[in-house]
């Protein structure tokens, strides 16, 4: 009977259902519903996957990212009025592009797929297709007609902008094929450090970083600068109110990021390579080198100083022969290894058969006898920003705003650094003597910090005072930072708070104003303690010296071949074997033979005379006993 029952009830389902109802037994209707829902859930599923087909990207929005406030003009309309023809154009960096269509929208979206073709290297497939219209669609419609404008831009006198996407978004959007891979991992110093490398038309790209995320940004941002030139550089975001001066010879004070990675990257390079077999003294706070390029070829640019370092020499190693290092901060020590390759390269001059080969020729007509040949350029790198004025920041604080404090000069500020220590401290209103038996005694030696003596360079040259009597003044073309690179506050110590005050320089002497930039991988703040040593190379060296930084000699106690003494020699020979140098005789001490140099002094004191007007203290000079020292014989 049981049997019986359940055929019928699958046979006649509806007749069972009503003859259930009929006798009170409405509870199986529900179970009948549930029985059904999964019936109806299947559409959903097919309606979810038709929304995950990916759509074309929208150029005009694509272009919007990278170039912003562009005007679209509509140039002409043919056909006829059923089935018109738009031609549209824009104009990007002063090209024009153009695009058609059977719509405004249309005809628009193919003039901006035309001017992203124009300078993206996109990969063969990349969808850059323009939206095709659906349905029913108004041809002669202006809806779309009007000009968008990126809410979160920024613009400066028309200069570049940090796009509104992070650089890995960016990326995806512009590229198809992206492959990111985590190759390295670096546990060097207490510092884990993630290696990541982007491949993008079977290019790749390296990032580094102290997480994943991070090193995949800064590959994406290296990417990006190569291919696109696309800039996250903090330099084209200049502050509110603070807007940065413009080059009279440039429109912009930044250096093009893929520069700046080649030049950082070149450096650090150089000193892996160096440091093979002295590991010892691979340990480093501060890392600098000095670049050189020839018409900015970056391809055949040349390393010619590295250098580590944070300290300076105590005050009881001091030399009365010029045989010491007083200030071994490694961009410093760079500088000075810099000075031994123009001696060098002025040593060339000296033989006819090499002088070709040499990076100076003869001024002809001018009153140096010699000059850098046309297009060399020197780019200084520092792994962090430069200790003084440049570094008076917080990295995670808003601070550009004016200083409201009455009685206070927060920024600009002369400072020295401390003996045997870090950091820096302002300079007192003396009349910036230091005493020979006033710091054998006990008196701390201060030393200039380095962003007072990078803004020195910045009017006298990077040449010394010695070379300003052969050579025309040489000027950084740039300065590139590791880390810690805020525009205003760099911009401020390295030459913008003298820049109103500084007056009456001799030509060729002039206010130079470096070009700066941020590597993509940025350094990671070192918290190990600073060792209290120092490396140098330059190019030509066999192998790298070690410097004890608070005796200023190497480690085995020689004297280091940068040196104050080591440069008069130099000079001295130079006097006696360069060609058409006037006076030979060179009857004086150190100190005298440079202040004989006019030109050179007369812009010093200029320098000094201008950080005076704009109360910001008085240059702190070594005592004199120092520079009291004659050529050896």
């Amino acid at each position: 009977m049981l049997n019986s029952a359940n055929n019928n009830s699958l046979q006649h389902p509806v007749a069972n259902s009503s003859e259930n109802t009929m006798n009170g037994y409405n509870r199986k209707a529900p179970q009948k519903r549930r029985y059904e829902m999964p019936k109806y859930a299947v559409p959903p599923k097919k309606k979810t996957c038709k929304e995950r087909i990916p759509q074309p990207k929208n150029t005009v929005a694509m272009l919007n990212e990278l170039r912003n406030g562009l005007i679209y003009k509509l140039e002409s309309q043919t056909g006829p009025v059923h089935a018109p023809l738009f031609t549209i154009s824009v104009e990007v960096d002063g090209q024009k592009y153009m695009g058609q269509g059977r719509s405004k929208k249309v005809a628009r979206i193919e003039a901006a797929a035309t001017a992203l073709r124009s300078f993206i290297q996109f990969k063969d497939g990349a969808v850059l297709s323009p939206l095709k219209p659906s349905g029913n669609l108004d041809f002669t419609s202006d809806e779309h007609l009007e000009n968008d404008v990126s809410k979160s831009a920024i613009t400066v006198d028309g200069q570049k902008k940090v796009p509104d996407k992070g650089p890995v978004m960016l990326l995806y959007e512009l590229f198809n094929d992206v492959n990111f891979e985590c190759i390295n991992i670096d546990s060097a110093q207490n510092n884990c450090r993630f290696k990541m490398t982007v491949t993008i038309n079977e290019k790749k790209f390296d990032g580094t970083g102290p997480s994943k995320k991070l090193a995949k940004n800064a590959a994406a941002k290296a990417a990006l600068a190569s291919l696109c030139n696309i800039s996250y550089s903090p330099m084209v975001v200049p502050q509110k109110n603070v807007p940065l001066p413009i080059d009279d010879k440039s429109s912009s004070m930044e250096l093009p990021q893929i520069h700046a990675d080649a030049i950082g990257r070149l450096v650090l390079e150089k000193f892996m390579e160096v440091i093979k077999g002295q590991e010892a003294y691979s340990r480093r706070k501060v890392l600098a080198g000095i670049v050189m390029t020839e018409n900015m070829n970056f391809f055949e640019a040349k390393v010619i100083s590295v250098s580590t370092g944070t300290k300076c020499v105590s005050g009881e190693h001091m030399s009365v022969n010029g045989a010491v290092l007083n200030d071994s901060h490694a961009e410093i020590v760079s500088r000075r290894c810099l000075l031994k390759f123009l001696y060098a390269q002025l040593d060339l001059q000296c033989n006819q058969a090499t002088a070709y080969q040499s990076i100076f020729v003869r001024n002809t007509d001018g009153q140096y006898p010699y000059k850098l040949k046309s297009g060399v350029h020197f780019h200084l790198y520092i792994n962090t920003a430069p200790c003084g004025d440049a570094r008076i920041f917080s990295p995670h604080e808003n601070d550009t705003g004016v200083d409201k404090h009455p009685n206070r000069k927060a920024r600009g500020q002369l400072r020295t650094k401390i003996e045997s220590g870090e950091g820096t401290i302002p300079v007192k209103s003396s009349d910036g003597i230091q005493t020979w038996d006033g710091v054998l005694q006990g008196q701390r030696l201060l030393t200039m910090s380095c962003s007072d003596k990078i803004a020195r360079w910045n009017i006298v040259g990077i040449q010394g005072s010695l070379l300003s009597s052969i050579i025309e003044p040489v000027y950084l073309h740039s300065i590139v930072l590791g880390s810690l690179l805020h525009p205003e506050h760099m911009y401020r110590a390295v030459c913008g708070r003298i820049e109103k005050s500084i007056q009456g320089l001799p030509p060729p002497y002039h206010l130079n104003k470096p070009r700066l930039a941020l590597v993509t991988s940025a350094e990671p703040r070192n918290q190990a303690k600073a060792p209290n040593f120092g490396i140098n190379w330059t190019i030509g060296d066999v192998e790298l010296e070690v410097v004890n930084s608070l005796t200023g000699r190497t480690i085995g106690g020689q004297v280091s071949r940068i040196t104050k003494q080591a440069f008069f020699d130099k000079y001295g020979f130079l006097m006696k074997n360069l060609p058409g140098i006037l006076n030979r005789s060179v009857t004086t001490d150190y100190g005298q033979t440079k202040a004989n140099v006019k030109d050179y002094q007369t812009a010093k004191l200029e320098l000094f005379s201008a950080f005076k007007r704009e109360d910001l203290g008085s240059w702190l000079k070594k005592p004199i006993e120092q520079d009291e020292f004659v050529l050896t014989e």
